[in-house]
């Protein structure tokens, strides 16, 4: 039988981000040494007392199905959250808890895109933004930004990008893949334009919210005016160190969550029970108990930064959030490192990978073509090694 796979998923491009981990796994079972920067994942274990409460879970036997939107009282957990930390409140109703802010996002897409309706994304963006939105029938439209303006998109440059097909808004702060932090100001002026345009519904992706090192994080749905036409997605794999444990969730307009939960009730229903109560001990604890996290993140950058700034060639801002930073090495393009040409970003992360044994992620798949990311979730020992290594790689290559 002749191989008959959809349209779908033939037009749909493969996550770099896993790609990259992928392939450096294939290396290292060859026996080779790579030191992986290329994955957004936190080196740290999940916090004891979230384990404990899982743990406690089992006891209790919490294996049957949950509610598909999530555990009434994980919800009461996530609102208490969102009031705490945010400045919003929403109702039970406009709570749903997913397998990961990924799905959460596709749950959102599924709900709202028609086909042919635009949704901007400020490049860089997250690698799975552009592919969920085509994968809804949408369109993407980049609104490219520069590292000079540490990648965040302007207010000018939103209005230029508004059309009558114009949709939605989707951005992340702190931003992954940039690291980047949109202060209060900034989304007030991006607000004060999308108030002329009362159609477009925002998604606010803040995974890293805590993850921030600028002194603050402003969810634009406590803007005035916005509340009601925005996601604010959000989940814990990244602030408590819980990526497999696979818990998402967003506070919207009822009316969206209620379409999301109906979506999710096709397809996965409720996320898994034990991971639901593990989250909630999450949620409840105060921020100060991942604080040595996001400390040691910071050292981490400082660190990262300081290397880097040791090598020709390399562009870089200072990153206030997440922990990755995004380096325009647009001045390798055109040049042959040791025999081999590198003309774009992907050619450079690959000529890392091969020559240095270090694995990063190109940034065309974030929709910047003149960048690397390079995550420093990572041992510091590792960090000093892999820089090392990168800068003898293009030293006198």
């Amino acid at each position: 039988m002749s191989q008959q796979l959809s349209e779908r998923v033939l037009n749909m491009a493969t996550s770099a981000t896993l790609a990259m981990a992928a392939k450096a796994r294939e290396l290292r079972a060859e026996g080779k040494d790579i030191i992986g920067l290329s994955l957004g994942e936190p080196d740290f274990n999940t916090p004891d007392f979230v384990k404990q409460a899982a743990k406690e879970a089992i006891d209790q036997n919490y294996s049957s199905y949950s509610p598909v939107d999530g555990y009434v009282d994980l919800k009461d957990a996530i609102i208490k959250k969102f009031q705490r930390d945010n400045n919003l409140t929403y109702s039970p109703n406009g709570i749903v808890v997913s397998t990961g802010a990924k799905q959460s996002l596709a749950n959102v897409a599924m709900a709202v895109i028609n086909p042919g309706d635009e949704v901007i994304l400020p490049a860089p963006y997250w690698v799975s933004y552009s592919e969920i939105v085509k994968l809804a029938e949408g369109v993407p439209v980049e609104v490219q930004t520069s590292i000079e303006n540490d990648f965040k998109m302007t207010a000018d440059q939103l209005e230029a990008a508004i059309t009558s097909k114009t949709k939605m808004l989707w951005y992340s702060s702190p931003c992954n893949p940039s690291g980047s932090v949109y202060s209060k100001e900034e989304l007030e002026a991006i607000a004060a334009v999308l108030r002329k345009h009362p159609n477009i519904i925002v998604v606010s992706d803040e995974i890293y919210e805590h993850i921030n090192f600028a002194g603050g994080h402003t969810s634009i749905a406590s803007i005035e005016g916005m509340f009601d036409r925005t996601v604010t997605v959000n989940g814990v794999s990244k602030a408590f160190a819980m990526t497999g444990w696979r818990i998402g969730y967003i506070g919207a307009p009822d009316w969206i969550a209620r379409a999301c939960n109906k979506i999710q009730g096709q397809i996965t229903s409720g996320a898994n029970s034990i991971a639901q109560r593990a989250t909630i001990a999450a949620l409840e604890a105060p921020v100060s108990s991942i604080q040595f996290m996001i400390d040691k993140f910071k050292e981490r950058r400082d660190l990262v930064l300081s290397l880097l700034g040791e090598i020709e060639g390399f562009q870089l801002n200072v990153p206030e959030g997440a922990f990755y930073v995004f380096p325009n090495v647009s001045s390798f393009f055109g040049k042959t490192l040791k025999g081999n040409k590198i003309e774009n970003a992907s050619d450079f992360a690959l000529y890392l990978l091969e020559h240095a044994n270090v694995a990063t992620v190109t940034g065309e798949a974030f929709g910047n073509p003149n960048c690397i990311r390079i995550s420093y979730a990572a041992s510091e020992e590792s960090l000093k090694e892999a820089i090392s290594r990168i800068k003898a790689a293009v030293s006198n290559a």
